[in-house]
């Protein structure tokens, strides 16, 4: 299941493609293949973006077709596209990549080392817990655009937590103090028994998104909560 999120370091954004399910394979990869292929995604038009998009899927189905390689996910950053690989055997790795690579006309160099542990995996492709939560967000707001809906008008957005007791959830509500959202009701489902929903009134762009997301989230793990996201409904009143 591949996932799509952004990551900011040094001032730098760089966007990234993971596998969250690849880890289940760890065991049996240990060698970590990297495919650096110079690529400015940003300024290509669309017909060199897609003819790059096939060249990518062909390298992933290709080595992949070897049963020993495994796609784990990649990173687009500073005219880059970074593509990662974890497999059994560390041998003829470059030699497959440079044979699928060699008719294109992309500047590539690729490089094997050792990562029994899949480290770079864990640090470097992995979302962070408040990534995923941001990944969760965009998906919501995806949705409304898909459905035309303008998502720059305030509405009512509805955000859900859970608590292991009641005792933890009762505390919750009642020193509630949150700029921004109030009390809407205590809730229950399969996933959890003792559940509050809050309700709060605002765009739902990513950015205000992010924002109202993590201060909740603050405020969440002090009574040691579980945010459990979001949702809201387009003009037509059709929820998400």
């Amino acid at each position: 299941m591949r996932e799509v999120f952004t990551r900011v370091e040094e001032n730098e954004k760089l966007i990234i493609e993971v596998d969250l399910e690849a880890d289940s394979v760890k065991k049996d990869f240990p060698w970590l293949f990297s495919v650096f292929i110079k690529f400015d995604t940003q300024k290509a038009t669309v017909e060199l973006y897609e003819e790059f998009l096939e060249t990518k899927e062909s390298l992933i189905i290709a080595l992949e077709y070897e049963q020993s390689v495994k796609y784990v996910g990649s990173r687009v950053y500073d005219g880059w596209n970074e593509l990662y690989f974890y497999s059994s055997d560390s041998k003829e790795l470059n030699s497959m990549a440079q044979a699928i690579l060699k008719e294109s006309t992309y500047i590539h160099e690729s490089n094997v080392v050792r990562d029994t542990k899949w480290g770079f995996y864990d640090k470097q492709l992995t979302p962070t817990e408040i990534e995923f939560y941001h990944m969760q967000s965009a998906k919501i707001i995806t949705a409304l655009e898909e459905e035309g809906d303008d998502i720059l008008v305030e509405r009512d957005v509805e955000y859900y937590i859970a608590f292991d007791t009641s005792t933890q959830k009762n505390r919750f509500i009642n020193t509630l103090e949150l700029e921004g959202f109030t009390f809407k009701d205590e809730i229950s489902s399969d996933e959890f028994e003792h559940g509050v929903a809050l309700i709060s009134k605002h765009n739902v762009t990513r950015e205000t998104s992010q924002e109202y997301v993590i201060k909740l989230l603050d405020a969440i793990k002090k009574e040691h909560g579980y945010y459990e996201g979001w949702s809201t409904t387009l003009q037509n009143q059709e929820e998400l």
